[in-house]
């Protein structure tokens, strides 16, 4: 039966805006939670999320990592769906582009890159911190990196979001979700077949040259695509929305941005973009007196070990200048993002740039929009004014 009185519902709107009450009540009441209307657990204490994500081969990703359950076996070959070795050699191949001294590299390019989309909104006083920053940074970085012509980006941009977008009721995956995969997923072959015949820098092409099948390579690109912009663009929109809540930790990026750092790790654990990973038990496991028996769909519920005050002093305090802790907000062990340095060097660079551009400005949360997506939380629509 349903774990005590406790509601747990992904998909419900009301979730989506605040799901913190929910997760301080499972972590409290029902640390391993069972939903049966959805017929899923949920593990919401940061020990326990720790330790399952240590365990790949009992929490496995093969059926997706989302409640609604994928069929991974018609998609391309994606690390994020694989176990190991599979998901080791895959990540082997791919792993030489994110290193620490390729990551460093690319600054100036994200330096640029957030200039050239704060200088119209100085100029306008102003804008949709969303739709015109924190979704196009992110984006042109990712696909640089990957070979995708400038032209395109937009496009494709708009396809993986409105692949995410999810209803509140079953089966809760739309056909206009279908369909934007479907076209997200002909993009990517059709740029594989041109980069194949005219061969471009980005990492396509070096996949092709690694000899990788194409589904290796348009399952690897579709990910990182998808995930290189979907998480920043969450990510600095939750950091705007937190900063005005909070002035006073917005002052202390201004007085020194030696702290913005700090900033990108607090935003992440306070409002995780990833509020959840899904997985697939290939045994049973037992927690909290809880068997959960093999079979069983499992929520490693980030979002709330983020705020699990066994872990965190005072953790419903945004605090930039929280003492260093070990993060699961990229994840932990064998799925730890492979993006997460890429990440924190554009989260970074991106409020630097604004924080100078705009050290002074408003938002209007009546007329801020969240996107209704899955296990992703954040916004679509930020309208801001300079003050």
């Amino acid at each position: 039966m349903t774990s005590v009185d406790i509601v747990l519902d992904p998909f419900s709107p009301d979730f989506h805006a605040d799901p913190y009450p929910t997760y301080r009540r499972l972590r409290d009441e029902a640390p391993c939670y069972f939903n049966e209307a959805q017929d899923w657990y949920a593990l919401s204490r940061y020990d326990d999320v720790l330790e399952a994500s240590q365990q790949p081969l009992l929490y496995s990703s093969a059926e997706g990592t989302t409640i609604e359950r994928v069929d991974t076996r018609a998609l391309p070959p994606m690390m994020i769906f694989l176990d190991p070795p599979s998901h080791d050699d895959q990540r082997r191949l791919v792993s030489r582009v994110f290193t620490p001294r390729a990551i460093a590299a690319l600054e100036p390019f994200v330096r640029d890159a957030a200039r050239v989309c704060l200088g119209p909104l100085r100029e306008n006083g102003g804008g949709d911190f969303v739709q015109e920053f924190s979704a196009i940074v992110p984006m042109n970085v990712i696909m640089e990196l990957i070979g995708v012509p400038a032209a395109d980006r937009n496009q494709l941009r708009l396809w993986m979001d409105a692949s995410l977008e999810r209803t509140d009721t079953p089966p809760y995956i739309p056909r206009s979700a279908l369909e934007a995969m479907a076209s997200s997923m002909g993009y990517w072959e059709s740029l594989l077949a041109d980069t194949r015949a005219h061969p471009r820098p980005g990492l396509m092409s070096g996949l092709v040259d690694q000899g990788l099948p194409d589904a290796e390579i348009v399952g690897f690109c579709a990910l990182i695509g998808s995930a290189g912009t979907e998480t920043l663009t969450k990510l600095l929109a939750n950091a705007v929305v937190l900063f005005q809540r909070n002035p006073s930790e917005w002052q202390k990026v201004l007085d020194d941005p030696g702290t913005t750092p700090g900033a990108v790790e607090e935003t992440l654990r306070y409002w995780a973009p990833s509020q959840y990973q899904g997985r697939v038990l290939t045994d049973a496991a037992t927690a909290h007196g809880v068997t959960m028996p093999a079979g069983s769909r499992v929520l490693m519920l980030t979002g709330s070990a983020n705020r699990d005050e066994r872990q965190y002093a005072d953790p419903d305090r945004f605090d930039i200048s929280r003492a260093s802790h070990l993060p699961i907000g990229f994840g932990h062990g064998a799925h730890f993002c492979l993006g997460a340095a890429l990440a924190r060097l554009e989260g970074r660079v991106a409020l630097e740039e604004f924080a100078a551009a705009f050290p002074r400005y408003d938002i209007d949360e009546t007329k801020t929009r969240r996107v209704h997506m899955s296990n992703v939380h954040g916004f679509e629509s930020v309208p801001f004014t300079a003050a």
